[in-house]
């Protein structure tokens, strides 16, 4: 059951790392930036909703015993 809660987690999160990437990168262009230029802020946006919740993790498992 734990497995299956940590595999739907992690899916969850990737979903909505994605998402965001996607709005990023669709605003990048609406303002007028390059593709390239649209991808790194559509990348960057992506890295940082996995480095936060990763630190989010990291900091429950500390607090839980």
């Amino acid at each position: 059951m734990a497995v299956a809660l940590v595999l739907v987690t992690v899916v969850l999160v990737i979903v909505i790392a994605l998402l965001v990437a996607v709005g990023a990168g669709k605003l990048a262009r609406i303002d007028g930036a390059t593709y390239p230029a649209a991808l790194a802020r559509a990348a960057t946006a992506f890295a940082g909703v996995v480095t936060v919740v990763a630190a989010v993790a990291g900091a429950i498992a500390v607090l839980l015993p």
